[in-house]
């Protein structure tokens, strides 16, 4: 495996996923813990009320960081611990726990990559509408120039949104998401206001800050691959749904021309408004790309007989007829070429896209009872995937760094406490953190790469 001089390796979490501390220093409740709550909404009726507790054992986060031996670290700022309710003053306890956290990576010469917002929405914004209300696009603007002004001095690298069409879909249309909407029309508001808010908050810190800093966005990109010769308008459908609805206004400078055919029966699009695409399609520094695997598609019936009933999902697409390969502990299909496939092809649609990263790749095992914890599913994956970023660098993709997702063992969302992505396992009753075999081996590749 190749990589170019200065490649960037990393480490990926999340603020709700690892921090714990729900209720600690003033923070206030966001969609997932309202989400959380809800009787059957995880599957193990847990929450991240306590997660990893990295909120209070961040310093040994920390120290794992270094012995792995990565150069730059994702995270995620959790918008309901620096305010509150979303708006209004800010809560100085939780600003403090992010500048204690990045002034610990530089320490440690660790470049911080700084998320704004990954799903943890604070729940007085959902209160009045959440992301199918405009009006939350501005208050996301507000407080990306606030945490950028506090922080600045010591982050470069902003990233506005994690994966808009995760908040947007299976949060406000299929509903196994917080805050659990099952929508039309309000799905597809809520994805046109996430990228609102994105360009909001680019041009808000842009405007405070110096040269130095980049500003990106991180979307996920599975390729939508029909399952037969008769499935390729399904594709297309789903891959307006994942993909088309959030690349071609930001990269394209235009909605997708098939939108309206797709879903004018299910929203009036009346959320859109003049000069909204300007805002979206602010300049970028860099892309952060997260990849699984491709999604499989095949044509069936709509859900619903009423266009008006649908959510927004419900475009006649059957998702179910997985291919015979190798799945992970989630039963998700291991694809490694469709991660060469996602990057040749966004280049190819996007020929003046900005540099790549690829900001979350990994895959969710049972660990054996340990320690030791010996996961060589995790190894091979890494390894085959590694690979096909490799070919897709050397096809002449512009990708300037790797974040393994994840550091931790964490809260899975709605899959609970079960699935376990992290280089380092997590006791949950415990809190114990124990370096996993993968670890070792991403701290070996890091090291020969450097010295290569």
């Amino acid at each position: 495996m190749q990589f170019p001089d200065g490649f960037l390796w990393g480490v990926a979490t999340s603020a709700y996923q690892i921090e714990g501390g729900a209720a600690d220093d003033g923070r206030g409740p966001s969609i997932w813990d309202t989400f959380a709550a809800t009787p059957g909404a995880i599957r193990d009726g847990s929450s991240g009320a306590v997660a990893c507790d990295h909120y209070h054992r961040w310093r040994e986060d920390l120290d794992l960081l270094s012995g792995l031996g990565v150069r730059a670290y994702r995270f995620s700022i959790s918008w309901p611990r620096v305010q509150p309710t979303g708006r209004g003053t800010p809560e100085r306890r939780g600003v403090d726990f992010y500048r204690r956290l990045v002034d610990g990576l530089r320490e440690r010469g660790i470049e911080p990559f700084a998320t704004l917002y990954h799903w943890d929405l604070p729940q007085g914004l959902e209160d009045l509408g959440g992301w199918r209300s405009r009006d939350t696009a501005h208050r996301f603007a507000d407080y990306a120039a606030f945490i950028h002004g506090e922080l600045g001095d010591s982050v470069r690298f902003w990233t506005t949104m994690n994966e808009p069409f995760v908040s947007a879909v299976a949060g406000y249309a299929e509903g196994r998401h917080a805050p659990g909407a099952r929508e039309g029309h309000g799905s597809l508001a809520a994805a046109h206001h996430l990228q609102l808010a994105h360009g909001l908050g680019v041009r808000a810190m842009r405007e405070q800050a110096p040269g130095s800093h980049r500003f990106g966005i991180v979307l996920n990109q599975s390729p939508a691959v029909p399952v037969g010769p008769g499935d390729a308008d399904a594709a297309r459908r789903f891959d307006l749904l994942l993909r088309r609805q959030f690349t071609e206004p930001l990269f394209g400078g235009a909605y997708p021309a098939d939108y309206a055919d797709t879903f004018g029966a299910i929203s009036d699009l009346s959320f859109r408004r003049d000069g909204d695409l300007d805002v979206i399609g602010v300049p970028l520094d860099y892309v952060g790309i997260n990849y699984y695997y491709r999604r499989h598609v095949a044509d069936a019936p709509p859900a619903t007989a009423d266009p008006a009933a649908r959510t927004a999902d419900d475009i006649g697409v059957d998702l179910t007829r997985l291919p015979d390969v190798p799945r992970t502990g989630l039963g998700w299909p291991i694809e490694p070429a469709g991660l060469t496939e996602a990057l040749t092809d966004l280049v190819r649609r996007y020929p003046d896209l900005p540099p790549i990263y690829l900001t979350e790749n990994g895959c969710a095992y049972p660990d054996p009872q340990g320690p030791p914890f010996h996961d060589p599913e995790r190894i091979a994956f890494l390894d085959a995937h590694l690979k096909a970023l490799a070919d897709a660098i050397a096809q002449g993709v512009d990708v300037r760094g790797y974040f393994h997702w994840s550091l931790l063992d964490n809260f899975e969302w709605a899959h609970g406490y079960g699935p376990r992505f992290g280089l380092v396992h997590v006791d949950y009753a415990t809190l114990e953190r124990t370096p996993k075999s993968s670890y070792a081996w991403y701290r070996d590749l890091i090291r020969a790469t450097a010295t290569a």
